[in-house]
């Protein structure tokens, strides 16, 4: 239906691993839309993104021979992008500029301009609201809502017990919530 491939990312590692380097351009082509929307919510600045994103392809290229199959490769990438993504941050000292999000391309083949229109609205009240919170929340909502990861993956990208992601999931969602209803923002 449209997929490039249905095949699992770590047969792809292992087939790139092997000696078949083009068989990268496939997994950047399944994570570059993700990892940019990712980046972008991570940093709030759209001048260095593409280069986040460029340099965590680089990055996890080089190490690709070190990825433990413990891990799923999409937590291990998403790792590399949040660190990528922290340098950013720590080198810049400027995220407090706006982000159109609109820019990134949706997976999104929706007929019904209706339905379209509300999501719109609703992204852009989201995103209001998002902004107001603290990096270590905005962080575990993106990665669960919008990213769709359980709490192990997000365990594994942030690096933090799988509890504490539970934690600071309920407590972004209270401070969220709290946010939204200061701002008037209906969601």
């Amino acid at each position: 239906m449209g997929k490039e491939s249905l095949r699992p990312d770590e047969d792809i590692v292992a087939e790139i691993t092997s000696g078949n380097f083009d068989a990268y351009g496939e997994l950047m082509a399944r994570y570059e839309q993700k990892l940019l929307r990712y980046v972008i919510y991570l940093t709030r600045d759209q001048i260095s993104v593409e280069d986040v994103v460029q340099e965590t392809f680089i990055k996890a290229f080089q190490n690709l021979k070190g990825f433990s199959p413990k891990y799923k490769f999409s937590s291990w990438i998403y790792r590399i992008a949040h660190n990528e993504a922290m340098n950013a941050i720590k080198k810049e000292r400027h995220i407090n500029r706006n982000v159109e999000v609109d820019n990134i391309v949706e997976a999104d083949h929706e007929s019904d301009i209706i339905s379209k229109i509300d999501r719109k609205i609703l992204k852009t009240n989201l995103k209001i609201c998002l902004d107001n919170l603290d990096n270590k929340y905005r962080e575990i909502l993106m990665l669960q809502y919008f990213e769709n990861m359980k709490y192990s993956e997000i365990s594994d990208v942030l690096r933090v017990p799988i509890a504490t992601v539970g934690v600071r999931s309920a407590r972004a969602k209270a401070k969220l919530k709290r946010i939204c209803e200061e701002k008037g923002v209906k969601l």
